[in-house]
């Protein structure tokens, strides 16, 4: 299965997940290189990280503002309540609890099957709008060790929804095997500094949905795993340019 289209898509659309982080802000900004047409969508599903919800509208406002191509293709957002899934699992990103390692050697950060379950109401929100193409941000190069963010597991999640929906589904991941340095260095490639400046500004990543403290790779608490993982992306990238 491929991960991204080897030329430009110019009258095609896509369906971007669309978080408000880091990732998904590079993702976005990579589709709407691509697409003549763009929507995007988020998931409510209890996170103790809502404060996302509030920077993916503020991202989404800055990215149009990046290219008057963007802004031509950018289309609507769309927002779907996941808060039923998001409470069966009483991890550490939906519940005030430690984020540690569990006995399957994942952090409590992993909420099981949330990637799955993304895919699968993307896919329902896709197949309404006419959509065929559904951009994520996963990766495992870089990454906490999702088993859901894995491109096996996402190629089998092609395959069913393809079947499922009898339609021609693609799972896009651009940034499956990006290094975080490397995603940085895809956002400056794709809009130069100021996208930069805006997935600084504005992007949130941080776990514990820490808005008060800006360090040099944006705003978060700088101990849990995604703010780490944004913060050594962030020196490497920065140290060789």
């Amino acid at each position: 299965m491929s991960e991204t289209p080897s030329t430009p898509v110019e009258n095609g659309s896509a369906l971007v997940l669309f978080s408000g982080g880091q990732d998904s802000a590079v993702c976005l900004a990579w589709a709407l290189e691509r697409y003549g047409r763009v929507e995007t969508v988020g998931f409510d599903y209890g996170q103790r990280h809502g404060v996302e919800m509030d920077a993916r509208l503020a991202v989404r406002d800055g990215m149009a503002d990046l290219k008057p191509e963007w802004a031509e293709r950018l289309g609507p957002d769309h927002v779907l309540d996941l808060r039923g899934f998001g409470a069966i699992g009483e991890t550490a990103m939906t519940t005030d609890r430690h984020i540690e390692t569990d006995e399957r050697g994942l952090p409590t950060t992993f909420v099981p099957g949330r990637n799955l379950i993304f895919f699968t109401y993307a896919s329902a929100l896709a197949d309404r709008r006419g959509i065929v193409n559904l951009v994520g941000g996963m990766c495992e190069t870089d990454f906490s060790g999702y088993p859901d963010c894995r491109r096996d597991t996402l190629d089998a999640m092609e395959r069913a929804l393809r079947l499922g929906l009898a339609r021609d589904l693609r799972i896009e991941t651009p940034l499956m095997r990006l290094t975080k340095a490397e995603t940085w260095a895809l956002a400056h490639d794709l809009g130069g500094d100021p996208l930069i400046d805006l997935v600084l500004e504005d992007s949130h990543t941080c776990y514990l949905g820490e808005r008060g403290r800006r360090h040099a790779w944006g705003y978060g608490c700088g101990a849990c795993p995604a703010c780490e993982l944004r913060a050594r992306g962030w020196a490497e990238w920065t140290a060789r340019r």
